[in-house]
């Protein structure tokens, strides 16, 4: 029988691999559901097209233009909790969750607590909530497979040893676009140069994100709980040409690599078929071709949004979902001219070191910490 799957963020740059590897793998599994933030008009075009039996749109807005552009009738939820009540309502083997942002971590959590497996690339997930969510899965049976390049392959090179034995695990990371600037040189980044990522082709606030090296921080944080690891076992090596996407050192001083095409298509399709192996749509990789590979140390003083996540990762309890939440609202702040490059880091630093810090949160801790940061940030701008 074909396993059944739901693609949170549907619209976004890893929803729409997602349904591209999913065309490929259409005698293993069936797209049942589509969700999204507040692109109905993208939405409504994925539903005609893939035709699932039920769609979910969070914004209440784009709801009459979603139903007007359905040429069929699959179940349609709206509003605030769509999301969750497309996961409750939908039976189904896994879910892709692939929303940016903290809006996806309560249709998340509700599918750890109703045991599917999770296809995980909404780093805020376990960022924000990583002991809960872990927690969680472990009572419910839920699976959790990485879709992020970098801890999918330090899931995949895990395989190759005893948990005993890992002495150290490496994210690597491109540098982004500025890696080789100058603190003074950038003083004056514009929104048009930190979105032109050199070898990955994501959505906007990630590809920022990347220039920052605060996605770097943010996977910091997600591979302390997604592997039970101490943040002073894992490193940061920065690699341009995103060939190695993250290795594990083990006693012996073997390093086991997971290499491939920078394409998310790959880490999207092992999360779904795994323990298996398909064939991809992605591109094979020729390293005669490539010739060499590079690496370097990270410069935490042109990148101090790194330093944060230690921070964040050896606090634990409410430091991810401020870290989290204070660098989306300075992104966007970014992004609308409201402040500079660098500010992003400092403005998230502060909401950090200023948060009433809770060891042992709720989910309702969580989300209060992620609004106060927001507040935060936003407040300081407006002073």
């Amino acid at each position: 029988m074909k396993k059944r799957v739901i693609i949170l963020g549907s619209t976004g740059s890893v929803g729409r691999r997602s349904l591209e590897v999913l065309q490929g793998l259409t005698a293993q599994w069936e797209l049942v559901g589509l969700a999204a933030g507040s692109r109905h008009g993208r939405l409504a075009e994925q539903a005609c097209r893939f035709r699932p039996e039920a769609v979910a749109l969070a914004s209440n807005d784009g709801a009459p233009d979603l139903g007007a552009a359905l040429d069929y009738s699959p179940r349609v939820f709206t509003g605030p909790n769509a999301l969750v009540e497309l996961i409750e309502n939908v039976p189904c083997d896994c879910v892709v969750s692939a929303v940016v942002g903290a809006g996806g971590l309560a249709a998340t959590v509700r599918a750890i607590e109703l045991g599917r497996r999770i296809a995980l690339a909404n780093k805020e997930a376990l960022v924000i909530a990583g002991s809960l969510v872990m927690r969680m899965a472990r009572s419910t049976g839920a699976e959790i497979i990485p879709v992020d390049s970098e801890h999918s392959a330090i899931f995949q090179a895990l395989h190759a040893g005893r948990a005993d034995d890992v002495r150290m695990v490496y994210l690597t990371g491109s540098g982004g676009p500025f890696r080789t600037w100058s603190l003074e040189a950038m003083e004056d980044i514009r929104v048009e140069e930190a979105l032109r990522h050199p070898t990955w082709d994501m959505g906007p606030k990630i590809t920022i994100d990347s220039a920052t090296m605060m996605n770097k921080a943010l996977e910091i944080v997600e591979a302390r709980w997604l592997f039970d690891m101490n943040p002073d076992r894992i490193g940061v090596v920065i690699h341009p040409e995103s060939i190695i996407h993250s290795l594990v050192e083990y006693c012996d001083g073997s390093l086991i690599a997971q290499l491939g095409t920078p394409d998310m298509r790959t880490p999207i399709q092992y999360a779904l078929t795994y323990p298996e192996r398909y064939p991809c749509p992605s591109g094979r990789l020729d390293l005669a071709g490539i010739g060499q590979l590079n690496f370097a140390a990270p410069d935490y003083e042109l990148f101090p949004a790194l330093r944060l996540g230690y921070e964040a990762a050896r606090l634990g309890g409410t430091a991810g979902a401020v870290l989290s939440a204070a660098n989306e609202a300075a992104v966007e702040l970014f992004r609308n001219g409201s402040i500079r490059f660098l500010d992003i880091a400092s403005h998230t630093e502060r909401a950090l070191n200023k948060h009433e810090f809770i060891e042992s949160p709720t989910l309702e801790d969580l989300l209060e910490a992620d609004r106060l940061a927001r507040h935060e940030v936003t407040r300081c701008v407006a002073c």
